[in-house]
Protein backbone atom coordinates (compact mmCIF):
# COMPACT_ATOMS: atom_id res chain seq x y z
CA UNK A 1 0.00 0.00 0.00
CA UNK A 2 0.79 3.60 -0.29
CA UNK A 3 -0.52 5.87 1.91
CA UNK A 4 -0.63 9.38 0.42
CA UNK A 5 0.38 11.09 3.45
CA UNK A 6 3.11 9.69 6.45
CA UNK A 7 3.53 12.08 9.02
CA UNK A 8 6.47 11.55 11.14
CA UNK A 9 6.76 12.31 14.99
CA UNK A 10 3.75 11.59 17.29
CA UNK A 11 3.98 14.83 19.77
CA UNK A 12 1.57 17.32 19.58
CA UNK A 13 1.85 18.74 16.40
CA UNK A 14 2.36 15.04 14.59
CA UNK A 15 -0.68 14.48 15.92
CA UNK A 16 -2.56 17.54 14.52
CA UNK A 17 -1.54 17.39 11.02
CA UNK A 18 -2.59 14.08 11.20
CA UNK A 19 -5.75 14.92 12.09
CA UNK A 20 -6.33 17.73 9.62
CA UNK A 21 -4.94 16.06 6.92
CA UNK A 22 -7.60 12.71 7.72
CA UNK A 23 -10.55 15.39 7.43
CA UNK A 24 -9.78 15.13 3.61
CA UNK A 25 -9.88 12.38 1.26
CA UNK A 26 -6.43 11.55 1.97
CA UNK A 27 -4.88 8.08 3.34
CA UNK A 28 -2.60 9.04 6.66
CA UNK A 29 -0.35 6.95 8.83
CA UNK A 30 1.55 8.63 11.33
CA UNK A 31 4.58 7.19 12.69
CA UNK A 32 6.02 7.39 16.23
CA UNK A 33 9.24 5.91 17.17
CA UNK A 34 8.47 5.23 21.28
CA UNK A 35 5.17 3.07 22.30
CA UNK A 36 2.86 6.19 22.36
CA UNK A 37 1.83 9.46 21.36
CA UNK A 38 2.78 12.62 23.56
CA UNK A 39 6.38 11.11 25.01
CA UNK A 40 8.76 14.01 23.49
CA UNK A 41 8.35 17.59 24.24
CA UNK A 42 4.76 17.50 24.02
CA UNK A 43 4.80 15.90 27.17
CA UNK A 44 6.99 18.62 29.26
CA UNK A 45 6.36 22.14 28.68
CA UNK A 46 4.24 25.15 30.14
CA UNK A 47 0.68 23.76 29.04
CA UNK A 48 -0.04 27.67 28.13
CA UNK A 49 -2.63 28.70 25.02
CA UNK A 50 -0.29 31.33 24.98
CA UNK A 51 -2.44 34.76 23.31
CA UNK A 52 0.31 35.85 20.88
CA UNK A 53 1.46 39.26 21.99
CA UNK A 54 5.32 37.93 22.02
CA UNK A 55 6.30 36.55 18.47
CA UNK A 56 7.76 39.03 15.93
CA UNK A 57 5.29 40.64 13.56
CA UNK A 58 4.87 39.15 10.36
CA UNK A 59 6.63 35.39 11.54
CA UNK A 60 4.69 31.80 11.11
CA UNK A 61 5.30 32.18 14.87
CA UNK A 62 3.06 35.24 15.55
CA UNK A 63 0.54 33.95 12.49
CA UNK A 64 0.22 30.66 13.55
CA UNK A 65 0.12 31.34 17.67
CA UNK A 66 -2.84 33.80 17.32
CA UNK A 67 -4.64 31.18 15.05
CA UNK A 68 -4.02 28.65 17.10
CA UNK A 69 -5.19 29.98 20.00
CA UNK A 70 -8.40 30.82 18.60
CA UNK A 71 -8.69 26.80 16.87
CA UNK A 72 -7.81 25.72 20.69
CA UNK A 73 -11.17 27.37 21.92
CA UNK A 74 -12.75 26.30 19.24
CA UNK A 75 -11.71 22.49 19.39
CA UNK A 76 -12.08 22.54 23.09
CA UNK A 77 -15.44 21.05 23.37
CA UNK A 78 -15.84 19.31 20.05
CA UNK A 79 -12.72 17.27 20.43
CA UNK A 80 -12.99 16.79 24.79
CA UNK A 81 -9.53 18.80 25.18
CA UNK A 82 -9.20 19.74 28.82
CA UNK A 83 -8.59 23.45 28.33
CA UNK A 84 -9.77 26.56 30.48
CA UNK A 85 -9.77 30.59 29.77
CA UNK A 86 -7.86 31.96 33.37
CA UNK A 87 -6.44 34.55 31.43
CA UNK A 88 -2.97 35.54 31.78
CA UNK A 89 -0.70 38.95 32.49
CA UNK A 90 2.68 39.78 31.87
CA UNK A 91 4.50 41.89 34.83
CA UNK A 92 6.58 44.93 34.92
CA UNK A 93 8.47 46.34 37.69
CA UNK A 94 9.37 49.95 36.88
CA UNK A 95 9.54 49.21 33.00
CA UNK A 96 6.49 49.86 31.80
CA UNK A 97 7.85 51.19 28.36
CA UNK A 98 8.56 47.92 27.71
CA UNK A 99 5.24 46.55 28.36
CA UNK A 100 3.81 49.26 26.24
CA UNK A 101 6.31 48.15 23.34
CA UNK A 102 4.46 44.16 24.18
CA UNK A 103 1.04 45.70 23.87
CA UNK A 104 2.24 47.05 20.46
CA UNK A 105 3.48 43.99 19.29
CA UNK A 106 0.02 42.22 20.10
CA UNK A 107 -1.92 44.40 17.95
CA UNK A 108 0.59 43.72 15.20
CA UNK A 109 -0.40 40.14 15.37
CA UNK A 110 -4.01 40.35 15.84
CA UNK A 111 -4.28 39.68 19.59
CA UNK A 112 -7.36 40.70 21.01
CA UNK A 113 -8.56 41.28 24.32
CA UNK A 114 -5.36 42.93 25.60
CA UNK A 115 -5.12 46.29 28.21
CA UNK A 116 -2.34 47.23 30.25
CA UNK A 117 -3.34 47.42 34.17
CA UNK A 118 -2.15 49.31 36.74
CA UNK A 119 -0.92 48.46 40.14
CA UNK A 120 -4.15 48.20 42.00
CA UNK A 121 -5.57 46.20 39.10
CA UNK A 122 -3.19 43.76 39.30
CA UNK A 123 -3.60 43.39 42.90
CA UNK A 124 -7.00 43.17 42.81
CA UNK A 125 -6.89 40.62 40.75
CA UNK A 126 -3.86 38.77 42.00
CA UNK A 127 -3.79 39.65 45.46
CA UNK A 128 -0.43 36.85 46.19
CA UNK A 129 1.54 38.55 43.43
CA UNK A 130 4.85 40.84 44.40
CA UNK A 131 3.18 44.14 45.57
CA UNK A 132 6.27 46.22 43.74
CA UNK A 133 4.70 45.20 40.68
CA UNK A 134 3.92 49.11 38.69
CA UNK A 135 2.03 47.57 35.57
CA UNK A 136 1.18 44.36 33.77
CA UNK A 137 -0.11 43.44 30.12
CA UNK A 138 -3.83 41.69 30.98
CA UNK A 139 -4.02 38.90 28.51
CA UNK A 140 -7.88 37.80 28.17
CA UNK A 141 -7.63 35.45 25.32
CA UNK A 142 -4.38 32.99 27.17
CA UNK A 143 -5.47 29.76 28.38
CA UNK A 144 -4.42 27.06 30.37
CA UNK A 145 -4.24 23.46 28.83
CA UNK A 146 -3.98 19.61 29.21
CA UNK A 147 -0.27 18.69 26.78
CA UNK A 148 -1.45 15.18 27.17
CA UNK A 149 -5.50 15.79 26.59
CA UNK A 150 -4.46 17.54 23.53
CA UNK A 151 -2.64 15.81 21.27
CA UNK A 152 -4.74 12.30 22.26
CA UNK A 153 -7.69 14.41 21.77
CA UNK A 154 -6.12 14.87 18.59
CA UNK A 155 -4.41 11.37 17.10
CA UNK A 156 -7.95 9.64 18.41
CA UNK A 157 -9.72 12.10 16.34
CA UNK A 158 -7.48 11.32 13.07
CA UNK A 159 -8.13 7.34 13.74
CA UNK A 160 -11.91 8.04 13.68
CA UNK A 161 -11.39 9.34 10.37
CA UNK A 162 -9.03 6.58 8.79
CA UNK A 163 -5.57 7.51 9.88
CA UNK A 164 -3.06 4.73 11.34
CA UNK A 165 -1.55 5.75 14.70
CA UNK A 166 1.61 3.23 14.06
CA UNK A 167 4.15 3.63 17.75
CA UNK A 168 7.64 2.25 17.82
CA UNK A 169 8.05 3.00 14.18
CA UNK A 170 11.93 4.75 14.17
CA UNK A 171 12.15 5.84 10.71
CA UNK A 172 16.09 5.40 9.96
CA UNK A 173 16.10 6.23 6.17
CA UNK A 174 14.18 7.67 3.78
CA UNK A 175 14.62 7.97 -0.38
CA UNK A 176 12.85 9.49 -2.87
CA UNK A 177 11.79 7.46 -6.09
CA UNK A 178 10.41 8.75 -9.03
CA UNK A 179 6.55 9.98 -7.32
CA UNK A 180 7.08 8.36 -3.99
CA UNK A 181 8.99 7.93 -0.82
CA UNK A 182 10.45 5.09 0.51
CA UNK A 183 10.20 5.39 4.01
CA UNK A 184 12.22 2.81 6.13
CA UNK A 185 11.83 2.00 10.29
CA UNK A 186 13.89 -0.12 12.62
CA UNK A 187 10.47 -2.27 11.91
CA UNK A 188 8.89 -2.07 8.68
CA UNK A 189 9.05 -0.53 5.51
CA UNK A 190 6.40 2.44 4.07
CA UNK A 191 5.82 4.02 0.29
CA UNK A 192 3.86 7.62 0.41
CA UNK A 193 3.43 9.89 -1.87
CA UNK A 194 4.15 13.18 0.69
CA UNK A 195 6.14 12.74 4.04
CA UNK A 196 5.98 15.30 6.60
CA UNK A 197 8.40 16.17 9.12
CA UNK A 198 7.53 16.58 12.54
CA UNK A 199 9.81 14.88 14.38
CA UNK A 200 10.58 17.61 17.24
CA UNK A 201 14.38 17.99 18.34
CA UNK A 202 15.28 15.36 15.65
CA UNK A 203 13.90 17.07 12.61
CA UNK A 204 16.81 18.00 11.33
CA UNK A 205 18.27 14.39 11.07
CA UNK A 206 14.91 13.80 9.27
CA UNK A 207 15.24 16.47 6.86
CA UNK A 208 19.01 15.03 6.16
CA UNK A 209 17.88 11.94 4.74
CA UNK A 210 16.15 13.21 1.87
CA UNK A 211 16.61 16.71 1.82
CA UNK A 212 19.56 19.39 1.45
CA UNK A 213 21.02 20.05 4.97
CA UNK A 214 19.88 23.68 5.44
CA UNK A 215 19.36 24.18 9.16
CA UNK A 216 20.32 22.66 12.34
CA UNK A 217 17.76 22.12 15.93
CA UNK A 218 19.99 23.29 18.83
CA UNK A 219 17.83 21.86 21.96
CA UNK A 220 16.99 23.96 24.77
CA UNK A 221 16.14 22.43 28.58
CA UNK A 222 13.20 23.69 30.51
CA UNK A 223 13.49 22.86 34.01
CA UNK A 224 10.01 23.01 36.14
CA UNK A 225 8.29 22.13 40.06
CA UNK A 226 5.15 21.22 40.13
CA UNK A 227 3.33 21.83 43.51
CA UNK A 228 0.55 19.59 44.95
CA UNK A 229 -2.92 20.85 44.19
CA UNK A 230 -3.74 22.00 48.13
CA UNK A 231 -2.02 25.19 47.05
CA UNK A 232 -4.36 25.89 43.82
CA UNK A 233 -5.11 29.72 44.27
CA UNK A 234 -2.03 30.81 44.75
CA UNK A 235 -2.57 32.58 41.48
CA UNK A 236 -5.35 32.09 39.14
CA UNK A 237 -3.99 33.84 36.13
CA UNK A 238 -0.81 32.61 34.07
CA UNK A 239 1.87 35.09 35.73
CA UNK A 240 4.77 36.16 33.35
CA UNK A 241 7.62 38.81 33.81
CA UNK A 242 8.62 40.69 30.56
CA UNK A 243 10.11 38.35 28.20
CA UNK A 244 13.53 38.18 27.53
CA UNK A 245 16.26 36.96 24.28
CA UNK A 246 16.24 33.72 25.90
CA UNK A 247 12.24 33.45 25.81
CA UNK A 248 9.16 34.27 27.98
CA UNK A 249 11.01 33.55 31.48
CA UNK A 250 9.92 31.97 34.59
CA UNK A 251 6.28 31.38 34.91
CA UNK A 252 3.93 30.57 37.48
CA UNK A 253 0.55 29.66 36.35
CA UNK A 254 -2.16 26.95 37.68
CA UNK A 255 -2.65 23.82 35.82
CA UNK A 256 -5.75 22.80 34.29
CA UNK A 257 -6.11 20.16 37.18
CA UNK A 258 -5.25 22.63 39.94
CA UNK A 259 -1.69 22.16 40.43
CA UNK A 260 0.32 25.12 40.50
CA UNK A 261 3.60 24.98 37.78
CA UNK A 262 6.52 27.13 38.53
CA UNK A 263 9.39 27.11 35.17
CA UNK A 264 11.54 26.90 33.26
CA UNK A 265 14.44 27.96 32.76
CA UNK A 266 16.19 27.77 29.33
CA UNK A 267 19.64 25.80 28.93
CA UNK A 268 21.61 24.51 25.64
CA UNK A 269 22.02 20.62 25.78
CA UNK A 270 24.33 18.61 23.65
CA UNK A 271 22.55 15.30 24.34
CA UNK A 272 18.66 15.62 22.61
CA UNK A 273 17.48 13.07 25.10
CA UNK A 274 18.91 14.82 28.30
CA UNK A 275 15.20 15.97 29.80
CA UNK A 276 17.41 15.43 33.70
CA UNK A 277 16.59 18.32 36.11
CA UNK A 278 19.42 19.46 38.00
CA UNK A 279 19.50 21.01 41.34
CA UNK A 280 20.98 24.41 40.08
CA UNK A 281 18.68 24.82 37.57
CA UNK A 282 15.60 24.32 39.43
CA UNK A 283 16.98 26.55 42.41
CA UNK A 284 17.32 29.50 39.54
CA UNK A 285 13.36 28.66 38.68
CA UNK A 286 12.45 29.12 42.10
CA UNK A 287 14.86 31.86 42.91
CA UNK A 288 13.45 33.65 39.55
CA UNK A 289 9.89 32.91 40.08
CA UNK A 290 9.83 34.61 43.33
CA UNK A 291 10.04 38.00 41.56
CA UNK A 292 6.13 37.88 40.42
CA UNK A 293 5.02 35.44 43.47
CA UNK A 294 6.94 35.62 46.86
CA UNK A 295 5.40 33.45 48.99
CA UNK A 296 5.27 30.56 46.95
CA UNK A 297 5.32 27.51 49.43
CA UNK A 298 8.19 25.41 47.77
CA UNK A 299 7.46 22.44 50.90
CA UNK A 300 4.57 21.31 48.52
CA UNK A 301 6.52 20.73 45.31
CA UNK A 302 5.24 16.92 44.35
CA UNK A 303 7.22 16.90 41.24
CA UNK A 304 10.01 18.34 39.20
CA UNK A 305 10.74 17.34 35.38
CA UNK A 306 12.28 19.21 32.30
CA UNK A 307 11.31 19.35 28.82
CA UNK A 308 13.33 19.77 25.35
CA UNK A 309 12.28 22.64 23.14
CA UNK A 310 13.66 22.45 19.11
CA UNK A 311 15.44 25.82 18.67
CA UNK A 312 16.86 27.20 15.01
CA UNK A 313 19.28 29.79 14.54
CA UNK A 314 16.04 31.98 12.36
CA UNK A 315 14.10 31.91 15.62
CA UNK A 316 10.92 31.50 13.56
CA UNK A 317 9.39 27.98 12.76
CA UNK A 318 10.31 26.22 9.68
CA UNK A 319 7.45 24.77 7.41
CA UNK A 320 8.68 24.67 3.88
CA UNK A 321 9.02 21.74 1.03
CA UNK A 322 12.82 21.68 0.52
CA UNK A 323 12.12 18.64 -2.03
CA UNK A 324 9.08 17.81 -3.53
CA UNK A 325 6.16 16.36 -1.71
CA UNK A 326 8.56 16.02 1.48
CA UNK A 327 7.36 19.39 3.68
CA UNK A 328 9.13 20.35 7.18
CA UNK A 329 7.49 21.12 10.61
CA UNK A 330 10.61 21.84 12.02
CA UNK A 331 12.17 24.14 14.84
CA UNK A 332 8.75 24.20 16.70
CA UNK A 333 9.73 25.63 20.01
CA UNK A 334 6.81 27.88 22.10
CA UNK A 335 4.59 28.65 20.90
CA UNK A 336 4.32 25.44 19.45
CA UNK A 337 1.67 23.70 21.56
CA UNK A 338 -0.70 26.59 20.83
CA UNK A 339 0.33 26.67 17.29
CA UNK A 340 -0.26 23.22 16.59
CA UNK A 341 -3.87 22.81 15.82
CA UNK A 342 -2.73 25.74 13.07
CA UNK A 343 0.53 24.29 12.19
CA UNK A 344 -1.87 21.00 11.35
CA UNK A 345 -4.59 23.24 9.40
CA UNK A 346 -1.87 24.93 7.41
CA UNK A 347 -0.03 21.94 6.18
CA UNK A 348 -3.13 20.04 5.56
CA UNK A 349 -3.54 23.34 3.20
CA UNK A 350 -0.87 23.27 1.31
CA UNK A 351 -0.56 19.23 1.08
CA UNK A 352 -4.14 18.59 0.25
CA UNK A 353 -3.48 21.03 -2.94
CA UNK A 354 0.25 19.27 -3.45
CA UNK A 355 -2.28 15.83 -3.69
CA UNK A 356 -5.34 17.27 -5.79
CA UNK A 357 -7.30 15.99 -3.01
CA UNK A 358 -10.57 17.63 -1.32
CA UNK A 359 -12.38 17.48 2.29
CA UNK A 360 -14.25 14.45 2.60
CA UNK A 361 -17.95 15.35 2.73
CA UNK A 362 -18.47 14.16 6.02
CA UNK A 363 -15.80 14.06 8.50
CA UNK A 364 -16.40 12.99 11.89
CA UNK A 365 -15.41 16.68 13.82
CA UNK A 366 -16.02 15.62 17.67
CA UNK A 367 -14.59 12.93 19.98
CA UNK A 368 -16.22 11.79 22.96
CA UNK A 369 -13.32 12.01 26.40
CA UNK A 370 -13.41 9.55 28.93
CA UNK A 371 -15.96 9.77 31.56
CA UNK A 372 -14.41 11.57 34.81
CA UNK A 373 -16.81 10.38 38.06
CA UNK A 374 -14.91 12.92 39.84
CA UNK A 375 -16.15 15.94 37.62
CA UNK A 376 -19.91 14.99 38.01
CA UNK A 377 -22.42 15.95 40.16
CA UNK A 378 -23.45 13.34 43.13
CA UNK A 379 -26.79 12.33 40.46
CA UNK A 380 -24.34 12.34 37.34
CA UNK A 381 -22.07 9.94 39.40
CA UNK A 382 -24.64 7.33 40.62
CA UNK A 383 -25.91 7.03 37.03
CA UNK A 384 -22.93 6.17 35.58
CA UNK A 385 -21.85 3.93 38.44
CA UNK A 386 -24.98 1.92 37.72
CA UNK A 387 -24.22 2.10 34.61
CA UNK A 388 -21.15 0.68 35.28
CA UNK A 389 -19.49 -0.25 38.85
CA UNK A 390 -16.26 -0.30 37.55
CA UNK A 391 -16.38 4.15 37.77
CA UNK A 392 -17.15 3.11 41.65
CA UNK A 393 -13.76 1.91 42.55
CA UNK A 394 -11.52 4.09 43.12
CA UNK A 395 -8.17 3.36 42.41
CA UNK A 396 -6.02 6.30 42.40
CA UNK A 397 -7.36 8.28 45.40
CA UNK A 398 -4.95 11.10 45.41
CA UNK A 399 -6.52 11.85 42.10
CA UNK A 400 -9.65 9.95 42.35
CA UNK A 401 -9.37 8.07 39.31
CA UNK A 402 -11.64 4.48 39.18
CA UNK A 403 -10.73 1.34 37.39
CA UNK A 404 -13.39 2.42 34.54
CA UNK A 405 -11.07 5.45 33.60
CA UNK A 406 -8.54 3.73 33.58
CA UNK A 407 -9.62 0.37 31.82
CA UNK A 408 -11.01 2.85 29.41
CA UNK A 409 -7.68 4.80 28.96
CA UNK A 410 -5.97 1.21 28.49
CA UNK A 411 -8.34 0.19 25.68
CA UNK A 412 -7.37 4.02 23.71
CA UNK A 413 -3.43 2.05 23.57
CA UNK A 414 -2.55 3.30 27.31
CA UNK A 415 -0.91 0.31 27.60
CA UNK A 416 2.08 1.48 30.14
CA UNK A 417 2.16 3.13 33.17
CA UNK A 418 3.16 6.28 31.61
CA UNK A 419 0.33 5.98 28.78
CA UNK A 420 -2.70 5.37 31.27
CA UNK A 421 -1.37 8.46 33.86
CA UNK A 422 -1.27 10.86 30.91
CA UNK A 423 -4.72 9.77 29.90
CA UNK A 424 -6.59 9.98 33.07
CA UNK A 425 -3.90 10.99 35.95
CA UNK A 426 -3.83 7.85 37.84
CA UNK A 427 -0.28 8.28 39.42
CA UNK A 428 0.33 12.31 38.99
CA UNK A 429 -1.22 13.01 42.40
CA UNK A 430 0.38 13.98 45.73
CA UNK A 431 2.07 10.63 46.17
CA UNK A 432 3.00 10.26 42.65
CA UNK A 433 1.81 6.61 42.32
CA UNK A 434 3.23 5.15 45.26
CA UNK A 435 0.06 3.68 46.62
CA UNK A 436 -1.93 3.14 42.98
CA UNK A 437 0.45 1.92 40.56
CA UNK A 438 0.57 -2.00 41.46
CA UNK A 439 -3.19 -1.87 40.86
CA UNK A 440 -2.66 0.09 37.78
CA UNK A 441 -0.33 -2.94 36.82
CA UNK A 442 -2.61 -5.35 36.98
CA UNK A 443 -5.56 -3.78 35.66
CA UNK A 444 -3.24 -3.42 32.49
CA UNK A 445 -1.93 -7.33 32.66
CA UNK A 446 -5.86 -8.17 33.02
CA UNK A 447 -6.86 -5.85 30.04
CA UNK A 448 -3.64 -6.66 27.50
CA UNK A 449 -3.62 -10.60 28.56
CA UNK A 450 -0.09 -10.52 29.17
CA UNK A 451 2.05 -11.00 32.82
CA UNK A 452 2.72 -7.97 35.03
CA UNK A 453 6.16 -8.77 34.14
CA UNK A 454 5.26 -7.86 30.63
CA UNK A 455 4.02 -4.28 31.80
CA UNK A 456 6.81 -1.59 31.04
CA UNK A 457 6.69 2.56 32.49
CA UNK A 458 7.33 3.32 29.56
CA UNK A 459 9.73 2.39 26.45
CA UNK A 460 10.99 -1.26 26.36
CA UNK A 461 13.68 -2.09 29.19
CA UNK A 462 10.95 -0.27 31.57
CA UNK A 463 9.43 -3.30 33.01
CA UNK A 464 8.38 -2.26 36.87
CA UNK A 465 8.50 -6.18 37.70
CA UNK A 466 11.54 -8.62 37.32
Amino acid sequence: MIFDSIVIGGGVVGASIARYLSLYDISVALLEKNSDLCTGTSKANSGIAHAGYDPIPGTLKAKLNVRGNQLLRELAPQLGIDLKNNMAMVLSFNRDDELKMLYERGLKNGVSGMRIISHDEVLALEPNINSEVTAALLLTTSCIVCPFSLTYAMGENAEANGAKLLMEQEVIDIKKCDNYFIIKTKCDEFKALTVINAAGVFADKINDMVAPHTFDIKVKSGEYVLLDRSEGGLVNSTIFQLPTKEGKGVLVTPTYHNNILVGPDSVLRDDRNDNATYADGLEKVMESAKKSVSNINYRSIITSFAGLRASTASGDFIINEPVDGFFNAAGIDSPGLTSAPAIGEYISDIVSKHLGRKKKANPILNREAIARPSALNRDERNALIQKDPRYGNIICRCEEISEGEIVEAIKRGGTTLDGVKRRVRAGMGRCQGGFCSVKVLELIARECGCRMEDVRKNEKGSEVIL
